[in-house]
């Protein structure tokens, strides 16, 4: 492992932060039980470690140590420096839904009429409502994954949005996690999407610090389903402060001939692990998933994905790119299986990774499953360092060596991030990936 931290002589007791929090945690009767039962499967595994097949890249009893406390309600000071955070990453042309360490902030949020079609409501309001299939749809990722479960244990707010049938957004949500520079303490969001048969709708998700946040964890957990003809556009930004721990999960099912397609960016946070399952229920359907890390310093990142085709006739492409400098780390884990009913599935899935020096490390783990025999499947990975022969050429018509470097990683990193089908949040994308290369120096 590449990143090292100082170990507290002490770590806290995991049923100190629940203890600490349950006054602040909404809903009651089966919610409070199905919060108590997540947090006793946590309390059981403890932090992942690396004798766990899944985190054997990213031992959080090494990397973490522990969890932080859950972080305050924001006051006002902390909601001045999220506003001020908020003007650098505004995205023009957006419904904006902002969190501020872990609680909805409507002051700082697009409220407005939300037009037909759309339904907005918080996290806290559903769990304190009566809405129990909302609530059972919250609480449905399994347990099995201690961080999940300490997110179902915890989880304090987030966004629900419902897409009515037929209702096709033209305005993207923008959902932005934002720390507000505190003191040390962890987060804990869920949101919920839940799109009708033939909707449309583009989410984006950031994460971003207040100047001054330093060390600060986030855990947040999205639950997704994409009806009958459905189609979600989804791109996530994580910008963290540089000594930040984001830990995300996302569950998106999709229905029959629906269409998912995604793309993740990491620039931020020491520590970032990003785990989806993504499970096809319903024939015809298409999923494209892809992403780029783009890491330096002592940064480490995951992305550990797992494509369940269940059904006949669905396809999936997965392609990750990775950049790494100094003594950066990169994990790419995706799985994909394809069980005995799942006929004519077509998957492909590839992996590459740059690495732009010697101490630099990318781990690559792509998996194939496959229990049918009438299938299209393939997977791929690589790693290596920039064309030596590339670079000479360019550098003999006038460039300087970063310039010549910089061009070469924006062609690399070029095939994942033109699956964006939004042009603004392409080119969104390509400013963070320009940012990152200018910031080399």
């Amino acid at each position: 492992m590449n990143v090292v931290l100082a170990k507290t002589e002490t770590a806290r007791a995991p049923s100190d932060l629940f203890a600490m929090a349950r006054d602040r945690l909404p809903g009651a009767g089966k919610v409070a039980s199905a919060r108590q039962q997540a947090f006793a499967a946590y309390e059981r595994a403890g932090l992942p470690h690396r004798r766990i097949e899944d985190w054997k890249y990213t031992d959080l009893r090494v990397l973490m140590r522990e969890v932080l406390p859950l972080a305050a309600a924001p006051d006002a000071t902390a909601l001045k420096r999220a506003a001020a955070a908020l003007k650098l990453h505004a995205i023009e042309g957006v419904r904006r839904l902002v969190l501020v360490d872990g609680v909805f902030a409507s002051d700082l949020s697009d409220l407005g009429k939300p037009g037909k079609g759309l339904g907005l409501r918080t996290l806290r309001e559903v769990l304190d409502g009566s809405d129990t299939a909302l609530q059972a749809q919250l609480l449905t990722p399994e347990t099995s994954d201690s961080m999940v479960a300490l997110n179902s244990a915890v989880m304090t707010d987030g966004v629900v949005i419902e897409v009515a049938d037929g209702a096709v957004l033209t305005q993207p949500l923008h959902v932005i996690h934002i720390a507000s520079g505190g003191a040390p303490s962890s987060m804990f969001t869920r949101s919920l999407l839940k799109l009708g048969k033939g909707a449309g709708v583009t989410l984006v998700e950031s994460y971003i610090a207040a100047d001054g946040a330093r060390a600060y964890q986030v855990h947040d957990s999205l639950v997704v389903a994409i009806g009958d003809n459905a189609r979600l556009d989804h791109v996530r930004l994580t910008e963290d402060g540089r000594e930040a721990f984001n830990i995300s999960s996302a569950v998106v099912s999709l229905g029959a001939h629906a269409h998912y397609n995604s793309f993740g960016m990491n620039t931020g946070s020491l520590v970032s692990r990003y785990q989806a399952v993504i499970a096809f229920a319903g024939e015809g359907s298409r999923v494209e998933t892809n992403g780029v890390n783009l890491l330096n310093g002592r940064q480490h990142a995951d992305t550990t994905l797992f494509l369940d085709h269940a059904v006949p006739n669905c396809s999936s492409r997965e392609i990750f790119r990775a950049v790494v400098d100094d003594r950066g780390h990169s994990v790419f884990q995706g799985r994909i299986i394809v069980r005995p009913k799942a006929q004519k599935t077509d998957a492909k899935m590839m992996t590459r990774a740059l690495l732009l020096s010697d101490e630099a490390e990318a781990d690559n783990k792509p998996e194939l499953e496959i229990f049918a025999d009438d299938v299209t499947c393939g997977h791929g990975a690589t790693t290596g360092a920039l064309d030596e022969s590339l670079l000479f050429y360019l550098r003999a018509r006038g460039l300087s060596e970063k310039e010549a470097q910089a061009l070469l990683v924006q062609a690399f990193v070029g095939e994942a991030i033109e699956a964006i089908a939004n042009d603004a949040l392409r080119e969104l994308a390509i400013s963070a990936a320009q940012r990152w290369l200018a910031a080399r120096g």
